[in-house]
């Protein structure tokens, strides 16, 4: 009987467990919510157009077509529009990921006049709007020959070439990196460069990541910019610009289906990016807000 007694789960471990369970039950319900608009997408990639109007789970009939448009059909096309978008997503993640470790690093560690007040200054670019800077940043671009050929994409590249997001992620990171470690560095006769690319560097992998990936994720996903200066050339163009091209009647249709289908296509390669460096990620922006 005493043993019965022991092997009983206390109350306290009850509360706990059933707690879990309701959060774990909430956490997956939200998972499946959050992922309805994405299976949807994918049903409809196989779907006609009257059929892709109707709230049906399964295709009637099951076709396609819709693909065959998307991969064979388009202009310019999705080879095209998936390597325009490629090689300016590289390249904006690229500069983000080494200018924002630089700034970074530099309102982190190093000591000079006024380096709170123009942390505070390259923080309040966050609020101004893409729409309201886009006048003058035309009318720079176009002063500089940037607005026709390849300075169309260098004028993309350049809009995004280093946020402040990714600035104020990696100066956080870099705060929680203890100063000790860059000392015993010098003390071994590194420089301030070697120091930050052989020791602090390879310890912000996480928060570099995260940089990464929501770069990757902005300048992928980027239509605004790319409107801008892409849109008077289809071979220029990117993904999020090809998607404009299903219109019918003027603009005042979609054709569902291809570009269902097409967004399918441009969605997998963020995916794959998640996936890869999920563990990563999280792990740089939970510690980035640790330190202020």
């Amino acid at each position: 009987m005493n043993e019965s007694i022991d092997r009983a789960p206390l109350p306290g471990a009850r509360g706990r467990r059933l707690r879990r369970g309701v959060a774990y039950a909430l956490l997956i319900g939200y998972a499946v919510i959050t992922c309805i608009p994405f299976g949807w997408t994918i049903i409809t990639s196989f779907k006609t157009l009257p059929d892709s109007t109707q709230l049906t789970l399964v295709p009637d009939p099951f076709t396609l077509e819709a693909w065959d448009f998307a991969l064979n059909h388009l202009q310019p096309s999705v080879v095209v529009l998936f390597l325009n978008s490629a090689v300016i997503a590289a390249v904006i993640t690229l500069t983000n990921v080494l200018l924002g470790a630089t700034a970074g690093y530099a309102f982190a560690r190093l000591r000079f006049p006024g380096r709170d007040l123009l942390f505070l200054a390259v923080l309040a670019t966050l609020m101004i709007p893409d729409q309201l800077r886009l006048v003058p940043v035309y009318i720079l671009f176009s002063g500089v020959g940037l607005t026709a050929g390849f300075g169309q994409y260098v004028a993309v590249v350049l809009v995004g070439i280093v946020s402040a997001s990714s600035i104020f992620l990696l100066r956080q990171y870099f705060l929680t990196i203890p100063v000790d470690l860059e000392e015993a560095a010098r003390i071994d006769g590194a420089g301030f460069i070697t120091t930050f690319w052989r020791v602090i560097l390879p310890l912000a992998m996480p928060a570099v990541a995260a940089v990464a990936i929501l770069s990757f994720q902005g300048s992928w996903n980027g239509l605004f910019w790319p409107a801008v200066f892409l849109s008077s050339d289809q071979s220029h163009w990117t993904l999020p610009l090809g998607l404009t091209q299903f219109r019918l009647a003027g603009g005042l249709a979609t054709n569902w289906p291809p570009l269902m289908a097409t967004v399918v296509i441009a969605t997998v390669p963020i995916i794959v990016l998640y996936v890869f460096f999920q563990r990563y990620f999280v792990e740089g922006v939970a510690a980035s807000g640790v330190k202020g």
